[in-house]
């Protein structure tokens, strides 16, 4: 059986005309089917269009991993965070005092208060803001406190929220309430 080039088909495709040279019977029905054809088509089309970004891109990504010391001491096993070209990935923060590993005293509001502090420092670290936030992770130590932490949380956005998602779970580090995660995209060149 011989093989139909893409430019075959789609000249099959323009003219309606012979693709039963050296094809099945079956495969040859099926192309010959308009709505098959318009429909791999399309697809060839798109797996061109789209696809080129990620499959042909000219320049692999930019990562650097990032520590500045502003908020969490040095010396710990992970990044504070991660930038890929213009996405920033922070790691989980929690309610520490700036530059210690020791919890703000006060409970849920306090640590809620310096979690999101300590992720605006780290954020302005590298040139982000809090307006850059795309995407927040939540991860609260009881569930029950969610009212009180997104009381918190509201009051760092004026208009422009991150999505976000929220569980509850047990055992964060250092005995903490909230421990949240984000993703920040540049809006303006840094």
């Amino acid at each position: 059986m011989n093989k139909v080039s893409w430019k075959q088909f789609i000249q099959a495709d323009a003219f309606g005309a012979g693709l039963n040279q050296g094809v099945s019977p079956m495969i040859n029905c099926i192309l010959r089917s308009s709505q098959v054809r318009s429909l791999l088509v399309l697809m060839l089309a798109c797996g061109i269009f789209a696809g080129s970004g990620a499959v042909f891109a000219s320049e692999p990504a930019t990562i650097e991993f990032l520590n500045s010391g502003k908020v969490l001491p040095k010396g710990l096993p992970f990044s504070e965070a991660v930038r890929v070209n213009e996405t920033l990935y922070l790691s989980g923060q929690i309610g520490i005092s700036p530059g210690t590993m020791k919890l703000v005293p006060g409970g849920i509001e306090e640590e809620s208060r310096q979690t999101l502090e300590n992720i605006k420092r780290t954020l302005e670290a590298h040139g982000y803001s809090m307006r850059d936030l795309v995407k927040c992770t939540v991860m609260l130590a009881d569930m029950s406190e969610w009212s009180t932490f997104n009381g918190v949380y509201s009051s760092y956005f004026s208009d422009r929220y991150p999505a976000r998602s929220a569980f509850g779970t047990n055992g964060l580090a250092l005995g903490a309430r909230v421990e949240v995660e984000c993703i920040a995209v540049a809006t303006r060149k840094r």
